[in-house]
């Protein structure tokens, strides 16, 4: 059942055939969704209005941000004091000269015995400074991204899976390009952006062990064994690891550190609006079929709910969230706040029409509720009131995108998120 329900979140699967086994009743149906009240972005916890940008800066936001790490993703550390990295491949005329390739060795933990993440980036080869980049996880390793052999053949653990080569949890040449279809590398240099990827493993493996794997044990204080209700689970671990990303990117000469755009799919799509929310140098986040626990309302309880993912996944958020089984109303906090945490900078929500376990329509209203904080900041918000239709793109400063077919990232999607990217980065 545990690697079904994996398969639900990475590849779309329908999650029908587990409905009868499971007591969790889903539902699809707008008619069967309990009336609800948002809570207002603009409004703090004691009653007061927000009228102010700066009101909204000093006050609001942080209080909002709070909520979040206290009742959905948890606190996470601070920041090393030292970033220390190893570049081991810099080879300027990779993919028959299409871009350059460089891999890095990132220390997570002052241990230096402790977890390392790889950073592999792609950057064009003719460009004369240095240039925005887009940062992402993956889900089975760097190799997976590209058949380039060049790629580092990722050492970490895996999750099982004969389509992508991984076997006794460990990749292996079967692995390389699995997931190119994801990954149009070639049109992304040529638009002239460059392309980072860290396997999200490397910093937390995703299987639920309380906590003994990944970066949080090197976090604990002395005599803790798991992270306490309000501290990071894995969600906050990746988009942490992120940020870690970023703190090497802005190492790197051809890199324009100040347009780090932040990616990401599925489960990582939450961790993109997450590392968005809490790290301000991202230039913009982006999600793709994000769903609950991302861009979704969770209050809408359409699709994957917040009962069902807690008891799904125990370790994406952190204890305190699982008050929330069945209790989304007493949540402080819904996503709509997340997306406003990015505000003023671009945000872009997408969106399938098939995948209905990530709650298309939910997605699209937590932009729609989020774009009076991009007003009130003196930025373009969301520029339509109602759902748009399927290839229809808005993509106003908070932007969102609805395409057709399912669950997954295609090459078309890409093409999107660098028209965005162009008009509010580049």
């Amino acid at each position: 059942m545990r690697i079904a329900l994996a398969l639900v979140a990475i590849v779309g699967l329908t999650p029908s055939f587990l409905m009868a086994a499971e007591p969790i009743q889903i539902n699809y149906d707008e008619a069967k969704m309990p009336k609800f009240t948002l809570p207002d972005p603009l409004v703090m916890e004691d009653g007061a209005k927000v009228t102010s940008a700066e009101q909204w800066k000093t006050d609001r936001r942080p209080e909002i941000l709070r909520l979040f790490e206290e009742q959905v993703y948890g606190k996470a550390p601070p920041a090393p004091t030292k970033l220390v990295f190893e570049v081991f491949d810099d080879e300027p005329k990779a993919l028959d000269g299409k871009a350059i390739r460089k891999q890095a060795k990132v220390q997570l933990t002052p241990d230096p015995e402790g977890p390392w993440m790889d950073v592999l980036l792609y950057l064009p080869p003719d460009a004369t400074g240095p240039v925005p980049t887009f940062l992402t996880l993956n889900f089975y390793g760097n190799h997976t991204v590209h058949t380039d052999p060049g790629i580092k053949l990722s050492e970490s653990w895996m999750r099982n899976n004969n389509e992508k080569g991984t076997k006794d949890h460990e990749a292996t040449e079967a692995s390389r390009g699995t997931s190119a279809s994801r990954w149009p590398v070639e049109d992304i240099v040529k638009r002239g952006y460059g392309l980072a990827c860290i396997y999200y493993g490397d910093i937390d493996p995703d299987f639920h062990d309380k906590f003994q794997n990944g970066v949080h044990p090197y976090f604990y204080e002395e005599g803790q064994t798991q992270p306490k209700p309000d501290q990071w689970a894995s969600i906050a671990a990746w988009a942490w690891g992120l940020s870690r990303g970023l703190d090497y990117l802005e190492q790197e000469a051809k890199v324009d550190a100040g347009k780090v755009i932040v990616m990401g799919h599925s489960r990582l799509g939450k961790t993109s609006l997450w590392a968005g929310a809490t790290d301000e140098r991202f230039a913009a986040a982006i999600s793709n079929n994000s769903g609950c626990g991302g861009a979704a309302l969770s209050r809408r309880r359409i699709g994957e709910s917040v009962r069902r993912i807690n008891t799904s996944f125990p370790h994406w958020f952190c204890e305190n969230f699982n008050q929330y089984n069945d209790n989304e109303d007493e949540c402080p906090v819904d996503q709509h706040q997340l997306v406003s945490l990015i505000a003023p900078r671009p945000a872009l929500v997408c969106s399938a029409v098939d995948d209905k376990w990530a709650d298309p329509k939910g997605e699209f209203l937590a932009a729609k509720h989020a774009s009076p904080v991009y007003d009130l900041l003196g930025v373009e918000g969301l520029k339509t009131d109602t759902m748009p239709e399927p290839d229809e793109p808005v993509l106003s400063r908070l932007g969102y995108v609805i395409r057709p077919g399912g669950h997954g990232v295609l090459a078309s999607d890409w093409q999107r998120y660098m028209d965005f990217a162009d008009q509010h980065v580049k």
